[in-house]
């Protein structure tokens, strides 16, 4: 017995760590009833062995912690990759082959589709539209003469 804390208080000491590879936990105890071996395992054991064991099923029982251990590991990394993915699609990247004048994109599958469109589909970006004073000059002469050069500036 261990003087001053039980192996289940150690434990859920040990899983209330916040930790990016949290410990493998084999409990080894005198605490062969069921109850013990169910409140090891409760309280955040991956594995109960009763003593006295024999070393080679505690050698094996590290190995299996082993192999589960690097599992998680590369579950882990293979997340933060797809991670990475998702944000690398989320976002636009690159040189875009767009239209001298209608400003179309076009993607992969050489299709042309309008820059909101392209935009939208490969991030979380949504587009409002209007009209810059230029083009309130260029295309809406008459009413950009009603307007004033402030209020035209604030538009934009």
């Amino acid at each position: 017995m261990m003087p001053g804390l039980n192996g289940v208080t150690v434990c859920r000491h040990v899983r209330a760590i916040e930790t990016e590879r949290p410990p493998y936990i084999i409990t080894l105890t005198t605490r062969n009833e069921r109850n013990d071996i169910v409140e090891g395992l409760r309280a955040g054991a991956d594995d109960y062995l009763v003593k006295p064991c024999d070393a080679k099923e505690l050698y094996a029982r590290v190995e299996v912690g082993c192999r589960m251990t690097n599992l998680r590991d590369r579950l882990a990394e293979r997340v933060w990759e797809l991670r990475e993915a998702l944000e690398q699609v989320k976002t636009v990247k690159g040189i875009l082959p767009i239209g001298s004048y209608c400003k179309k994109i076009r993607d992969d599958s050489n299709y042309w589709q309008q820059v909101e469109e392209y935009v939208g589909s490969g991030s979380e970006a949504r587009f409002s539209h209007s009209i810059c004073p230029q083009c309130m000059k260029k295309h809406f002469p008459e009413f950009a003469e009603e307007i004033s050069e402030d209020t035209l500036d604030e538009l934009t």
